[in-house]
């Protein structure tokens, strides 16, 4: 995804991303059937994050693949798939970290909140881009866990939350955020 004019509405890649967030929404009515209000909750979330990019006019194969990974995250947590496997839980909090970390950052960006690479008088601006979105991953880990928390909490308790749980989330997140923003200031 980078910041642009928007696509041709007929390039693969929005095409791509459109068809991932019609299922999404098709998702929605499934979760709701199957898992009830929670279930629709969770799916409209991820909903929500996969119409970011194109209503930002974000474009690129990254729109897409963000659906498909808080797709995957939210189905695997509804078909128990993280007690199933329990190394899934921390690949997904990598993943979906550095996904959603390098979206806020380029949201950011075009926010003129932050610059890039080139963009700005900095002397090291590409290290400027790995702390930004390192820190932007960081806290939205911190938010994933509040809300894992919250939701074991107040919504359902057989939410996994424990100590050594919440700080692996945590450590993975951090780390996937930090090779996004790697990623996003060698490609800047």
């Amino acid at each position: 995804m980078t910041p642009a004019d928007a696509p041709p509405p007929t390039s693969p890649a929005v095409i791509a991303g459109d068809v991932v967030r019609a299922l999404v929404a098709a998702s929605i009515v499934v979760g709701a059937v199957l898992y009830g209000p929670v279930g629709a909750a969770l799916l409209s979330l991820v909903l929500l994050g996969s119409v970011v990019p194109r209503a930002l006019g974000l474009h690129g194969y990254g729109d897409p693949a963000l659906g498909l990974v808080l797709s995957a995250a939210a189905w695997a947590g509804l078909l128990d798939l993280y007690e199933a496997v329990p190394w899934l839980d921390l690949v997904m909090h990598l993943v979906a970290t550095a996904a959603l970390a390098a979206l806020v950052w380029l949201v950011l960006r075009r926010a003129g909140a932050v610059s890039g690479p080139g963009e700005a008088s900095l002397r090291r601006p590409r290290l400027g881009v790995v702390v930004s979105v390192t820190g932007l991953g960081s806290l939205l880990a911190l938010l994933w866990e509040i809300g894992e928390w919250a939701g074991a909490t107040y919504v359902d308790g057989s939410i996994n939350v424990g100590y050594t749980d919440t700080v692996s989330d945590l450590a993975v997140g951090t780390l996937g955020a930090l090779v996004a923003g790697l990623v996003l200031a060698r490609r800047s």
